[in-house]
Parts: C-alpha cells; structure tokens; sequence
C-alpha cells in the first residue's frame, strides 16, 4: 500500500525524545572513538506491520546528518518476520546514541499499525470502518494517528479542536440533546458536530437535530442493532452511527454486523505491547 501522508511535526517530536535520551551528552558513546565508523542492521522478529521509518530517518538525521539507512519495506507493508528491515552506516557513536529513540519510535508505531490492521481486517467484508480515539500516547498523537491510516483504519478528530463532542455532561449543562446540538451548530459553523448518547431515547432525539454523527456509547450488540433500524426507519436516514466503548478484537465483528456505520476503538492505540526490533553491528 502507498503510505498515507506524514504529520508535520515529526522534527520536533524526534527532538524532543532525544533531549530525554541524551540530555547533556551521551558519555557511554564518548569511549567511541570520534572517527569510527560502523554498519548496523535493524531486524525484526515477529510478524507486524511495519511504520515509523520517517522518525527513525530523522533520529540519525538530527545526530549526524551523514548516517545512511537503506530500508527493504515501506511504512505499510506487512512483514513476516524474522527479517532485516534496513542497514544503517555511518558515524559509529551517532549510532549508538541513537539506536534506544529510533528504535522506540519504530516498535511503537509499528505496533499501532499492527493493532489497527487487525481490527479493520477483523471487518472486513461489512460496511462499518474502524476509527482510532484521542488515547494516544503523550506527545505521539499526529505519530499514533499515521499509523493507524498505515494499518488501514481512520482517524477521529485530531484532538478538542477540530470537531464538535457533545457529551453526557455538555447535554446536562445545555438542556437537552437538541438545545446543545443548536447551540454548537450556531457557535461553530461548517465544524463537524458529534453527539453521545447512552439511549434509544436520546438516539431519536439527536436524528431530530442536524449533527453530523451520533456516537452510540456501550450500548449492546442488540440495542446497536435496534438503534440502526431507528435510524434507517427515519425520514432522512441520513445520520451516521458510531459504536463506541468496550471494543475489543472478540467482540469487534458483532459490532460490525450491527449496520453501524463507524466504530471507535480506544484499544487501537493505548493497549499497544511494543513490536520486537533489535540493531546490532555487523
């Protein structure tokens, strides 16, 4: 597959990890000799979808600009481990104080794009399409989201800013679901607007109101099912469901069966168990 595009802030989020990593200077690296020079091969030992090469790029980008690195697969591909990834040569010490941060930006992005794999092949063959959630990792949110597009799911919002939630609590504090799906609209113009809702009383609320999408939180596979004939039966039919909460890979494709539209998937990047990458030197 062609990988999707690249976030813009991958300089400053490799710069940041590694201040953390080397800080005032790495004084194992300095018993390294400073004209050695070294080949280091990357391998991967399970299977996995492989993403994160533009961070680890970057990583030996920032150290020093004249470490090489030839990869055998792009972000994307589906590798059956064990296998060499990429060759890495180039100044022995920015290898070996870079190798801990690029390989964490490696095994932990692969591991989101493996995780999202999975679950959009878990539904594969139904309408519904798996989204990620805002439980990403501190500081890897644009990272975490590129790789789910990597393992071929989609992205929710990027964050509080660019789309309308309306919660159990926003529809407490505004008076209803139509009172606060009215005011958002009238607030946030063109922004999407989502609504949550915990029943079918409130479901046949929100398909009165001009919300974009409603978000059917831990309701059953028969209320899901239930709450799919509501919208389907209604005059416009139009508003796009999304089943969230408690989705796991067991349950995923019941979900899916449902009708449901969409289906967001916390797990995708916060229970992510780091792919297993090693770099030694040849």
């Amino acid at each position: 597959m062609n990988a999707p595009r690249l976030p813009d802030d991958i300089g400053e989020v490799v710069a940041q990890a590694l201040v953390e990593d080397i800080g005032r200077g790495d004084i194992t690296a300095a018993l390294v000799g400073a004209g050695d020079r070294a080949d280091a091969e990357v391998r991967i030992e399970e299977p996995a979808i492989l993403c994160g090469t533009a961070w680890f790029d970057e990583v030996f980008r920032q150290l020093d600009a004249s470490v090489a690195i030839r990869w055998h697969a792009q972000d994307g591909a589906e590798l059956a481990g064990p296998a060499a990834v990429c060759g890495v040569s180039g100044p022995a010490r920015a290898l070996v104080s870079g190798e801990r941060t690029a390989l964490n930006f490696l095994q932990t992005l692969s591991a989101t794009a493996t995780s999202a794999h999975l679950f959009a092949g878990a539904v594969r063959g139904t309408d519904a399409r798996i989204l990620d959630t805002r439980k990403t990792l501190p500081g890897l949110r644009t990272a975490q989201k590129y790789a789910v597009r990597c393992g071929g799911a989609h992205n929710h919002r990027g964050g509080l800013f660019d789309a309308v939630l309306i919660k159990e609590n926003h529809i407490s504090a505004l008076g209803g679901v139509g009172a606060a799906v009215r005011l958002a609209a009238r607030s946030t113009p063109g922004v999407p607007i989502l609504v949550e809702i915990e029943d079918l009383k409130q479901l046949r609320e929100a398909l009165e109101t001009e919300a974009d999408r409603v978000l059917l939180d831990n309701l059953s596979i028969d209320q899901l099912r239930e709450a799919v004939g509501i919208r389907d039966s209604h005059p416009t039919g139009r508003m796009q469901l999304e089943a969230s909460g408690g989705i796991e890979l067991d349950n995923v494709r019941a979900v899916a069966e449902t009708g449901v539209d969409w289906i967001s998937v916390g797990a995708i990047t916060k229970h992510v168990r780091a792919i297993d990458f090693s770099m030694r030197f040849i």
